[in-house]
């Protein structure tokens, strides 16, 4: 997906926000908004957003010295979604384990973040959010490819996610799963150390894409992850930068997320902060 002139000024103030977690010096992070502006006035050689939003982030690593910025905010995100797993469980038994819910549990995680930074009732807000249904839900496409699925890979998004992803999981059909994180740290995105944490060890093989961006971009992937890519019956991508990495292939591919982006919103069709369950093939 093309990088919009509508990103330009979101990454700017991302740039500013990430910025301020790492250092109080006042001359460090005009450091970074100058290097920011700069690599932003070249935007167009960039490959899509998490490819520019990347090559922000490691301006902020280089000039502050911190390799992990959103250490915190993963801990705390990670932290508050383990808290309302029980929760998770106890809807999902209430919807008779139906896929729909466990797929719009998923979708879910992607709000996690922003309720812990509002300091919102988290499990009042999960609650709210879980029982709005998806706007586009290819399920019927995806029950079809279930039915000679030998694998499925997911594409994992957030840290706080994670624990999501765990519910959707533990009520899909009993398939084997790969689950694909980051490289590296990068943003409030999910490494193996995360996904670990979580618990997700424990009902899926977890690898690394061998992408350090917040996104898939296939050209930069290992080998073995793009195997694994290849040769997976299902795919199921989580998340607004894997989007953007991924929107114009064609695979067995669904794309699962909430738009909270309008040029995402856009991009899909759908209204702003829509849920969306997308098949992407052909």
């Amino acid at each position: 997906m093309e990088i919009t002139l509508d990103c330009i000024p979101c990454m700017l103030k991302q740039a500013l926000e990430s910025s301020r977690l790492v250092t109080n010096d006042i001359d460090k992070q005009k450091k970074i908004i100058e290097e920011a502006l700069a690599v932003l006035l070249d935007y167009k050689k960039y490959k899509n957003s998490p490819d520019l939003v990347r090559k922000i982030q490691k301006i902020i690593i280089n000039i502050t010295g911190e390799e992990d910025p959103y250490y915190e905010i993963k801990r705390r995100d990670l932290r508050a979604a383990k808290e309302v797993y029980r929760f998770l469980i106890a809807f999902m038994q209430k919807k008779n384990r139906d896929l729909y819910w466990a797929l719009k549990t998923a979708a879910t995680g992607n709000n996690i973040d922003a309720a812990v930074y509002y300091d919102i009732d988290i499990e009042k807000c999960v609650e709210s959010e879980l029982e709005k249904e998806f706007y586009i839900c290819d399920l019927d496409i995806f029950n079809n490819k279930l039915k000679e699925a030998s694998n499925i890979l997911i594409i994992g998004d957030n840290t706080g996610e994670t624990i999501f992803d765990k519910v959707m999981i533990e009520n899909m059909p009993k398939i084997p799963v790969v689950y694909a994180v980051r490289k590296s740290p990068i943003l409030n995105d999910t490494t193996e150390k995360e996904a670990y944490e979580s618990g997700l060890g424990q009902i899926a093989t977890i690898v690394s894409t061998g992408c350090d961006a917040p996104g898939v971009i296939l050209e930069e992937c290992s080998d073995d992850f793009i195997k694994i890519y290849n040769n997976s019956d299902i795919i199921i991508s989580k998340g607004q930068g894997n989007f953007e990495g991924l929107s114009e292939r064609k695979e067995n591919l669904f794309f699962l997320l909430k738009a909270k982006c309008p040029t995402i919103a856009n991009k899909l069709k759908v209204d702003l902060n829509s849920y969306v369950f997308k098949y992407n093939g052909e």
